[in-house]
């Protein structure tokens, strides 16, 4: 039988932690993720589901709803679901059982890389990533951009924490530019 180990996106054994200036930029790795999308003609069934499992109503377009879980909006009636990998591990499948049909759930978890960098002035950083408006960000934006030509989603938790999710297959280099881009800022 095979002895395997996981690794991070990143390849390592332990998630990548890496300072330089008033940033900290962390790897994430313990987070479930599954995708919701509304079937035409089901979107207030789906808007009612996840307002249940939110506790709160969905994200409204470019923000951000935190909590366990949270989640954020990526598109009309489409929304991405995060919460703790060690609690929800199944999350997908919790969701597409309790749909029951009128959503699409997709699991996504191995799907993205999450880099959460903190600190201050972090529009600092961003301005040299990518054309997403993170000086006027306050907290509780969800906004899609292109960092070093990746899909990414930015998330901002708080003005000093910023989360980045891009392709798990681009991972070394997303992070490449997110170094780049701090030490050229500090």
């Amino acid at each position: 039988m095979h002895d395997l180990n996981p690794i991070t996106p990143l390849g390592a054994a332990d998630p990548v932690v890496e300072g330089h200036g008033p940033v900290t930029l962390r790897e994430v790795t313990e987070t479930a993720l599954a995708s919701v999308a509304a079937r035409l003609g089901r979107e207030a069934e789906t808007t009612t589901l996840l307002t249940e499992v939110l506790g709160a109503a969905p994200p409204a377009p470019a923000r951000l709803c935190p909590g366990t879980p949270g989640a954020f909006w990526m598109g009309p009636d489409q929304w991405m679901i995060e919460a703790p990998l060690s609690t929800h591990e199944d999350l997908a499948a919790q969701l597409a059982a309790r749909a029951n049909g009128a959503a699409s759930v997709t699991e996504q978890t191995d799907a993205w890389c999450r880099f959460d960098l903190t600190g201050e002035r972090l529009a600092d950083v961003f301005e040299r990533l990518c054309p997403a408006n993170t000086r006027a960000f306050a907290g509780g934006e969800a906004v899609r951009s292109a960092i070093d030509h990746l899909g990414c989603f930015l998330l901002c938790r708080a003005p000093d924490h910023i989360t980045v999710l891009g392709p798990r297959s681009a991972a070394g280099s997303l992070h490449h530019a997110l170094v780049v881009a701090m030490r050229a800022a500090f």
